[in-house]
């Protein structure tokens, strides 16, 4: 059934706001919204920080994460005073990573990366629903989540390595696995933008609807997911997972003969 709304009171409200976001959690469905609209919802090191802290605060009993963003764009990437300042607000910016020992550069990438990863957690459906840009770390934050679901004017563009630098949010990984090598080689060399027709056809997104639809497709999307009973949908998500991850057929198969022993004795036992 369907869980009671729950409280986000070990998320500090405060962090959230200074990452420029906004979470709601309501009974299984989670949903954290990019809330810079006026800068496009461009982010900061304080934003991964505040993502980090809600994968790490989120109620057990959450099964989806939709993440959006609020205006016209999802996120225009990495907010450029980083691109050019040594600090902002406190944080390093490109120049003063480099400036860093090279085992606290690591650590701090690490940080930074630590706010997309847990979007991957196979103990829940994450949900990305991108309208106009998505750029950089934009594009990155949507390629984190397992579902893409995408406006009619989406721009999808990985940035980073036009600028000199690489996508390193832990967007490779999933780019390659979406649309293949060749393809995902072409989209970050030449920094182009993917649109809505070319997203859908390459599998970098699960559908397009027009803009004005996204919110109401979103909310279909979400209650179709809910519809598997809460341990078998996480037994499966866990196979699946562990295919995308490089399991061999062998190891596949052996997989879904020891998550089904669980899931039958589970059922005899009447834990469902």
């Amino acid at each position: 059934g369907t869980l009671p709304a729950m409280t986000t009171a070990a998320i500090d409200p405060e962090l959230l706001q200074r990452g420029g976001l906004a979470l709601d959690v309501n009974g299984p469905r989670a949903t954290i919204t990019l809330a810079r609209p006026e800068a496009l919802n461009a982010q900061t090191p304080l934003t991964w920080e505040a993502l980090r802290s809600i994968g790490e605060s989120l109620p057990a009993g959450v099964r989806v994460v939709v993440v959006r963003g609020a205006g016209r764009a999802f996120s225009a990437g990495l907010d450029r005073r980083f691109f050019t300042a040594t600090e902002v607000d406190g944080q390093p910016g490109i120049s003063g990573i480099a400036a860093l020992p090279d085992e606290e550069a690591d650590a701090t990438i690490a940080a930074f990366q630590s706010g997309f990863s847990w979007l991957r957690d196979p103990t829940m459906v994450t949900v990305a629903a991108v309208q106009g840009h998505a750029i950089g770390a934009g594009f990155q934050l949507a390629l984190a989540c397992d579902l893409r679901l995408v406006a009619d004017d989406v721009q999808f563009c990985m940035a980073e390595t036009g600028l000199g630098i690489v996508p390193d949010l832990g967007g490779t990984y999933p780019l390659v696995h979406a649309v293949g090598y060749a393809r995902a080689v072409e989209i970050c060399l030449s920094g182009r933008r993917v649109g809505a027709e070319e997203a859908v056809a390459s599998g970098l997104a699960l559908r397009a609807v027009p803009v004005a639809e996204l919110d109401a497709a979103v909310d279909a999307l979400v209650a179709s997911l809910l519809t598997a009973p809460p341990k078998a949908a996480v037994a499966t998500l866990g196979l699946l997972a562990g295919v995308a991850e490089g399991a061999d057929p062998a190891a596949a198969l052996a997989a879904e003969r020891a998550a089904q022993l669980r899931r039958l004795r589970s059922l005899a036992a009447g834990e469902g």
